[in-house]
């Protein structure tokens, strides 16, 4: 069972995406808070220290930093991280899993395999 004190980051540059996996992930539970770019998150983890969510749920192309980028910056905190994506790239895919992604799902987003993804990347330990 997930935890409820556990925030789950969504961070995509489409608003309606954000909108509806925080709609998704609250209706199974799961508390979220969303960014609309890779910059803005990186810069609230970094302006706040005791922010950690329990799990990033990250867009791989966004305008600025992109999701490859921020999950590059994210591995020396061990924060679970699920990648997707419209563009099914498999060089993004195979670099996304290689830095130890959690999940790499393609949108338009399976709604259940999402809440599983999440469900069991909160249950595994961060390996730092």
């Amino acid at each position: 069972m997930v935890n409820l004190n556990q925030i789950v980051a969504v961070i995509d540059d489409d608003e309606s995406v954000c909108r509806a996996i925080k709609r998704l992930l609250r209706s199974a539970g799961i508390a979220a808070e969303t960014f609309s770019s890779g910059s803005e998150f990186l810069d609230t983890l970094s302006a706040i220290p005791s922010y950690r969510p329990a799990c990033v749920i990250l867009d791989i192309q966004m305008p600025g930093v992109n999701g490859l980028e921020v999950q590059r910056q994210l591995a020396p905190m061990g924060l679970p991280v699920i990648m997707i994506t419209a563009y099914d790239e498999l060089s993004a895919r195979q670099t996304a899993i290689a830095a130890g992604a959690a999940a790499y799902l393609r949108k338009p987003l399976n709604g259940a395999i999402l809440i599983k993804a999440v469900e069991m990347a909160i249950g595994n330990t961060p390996q730092p």
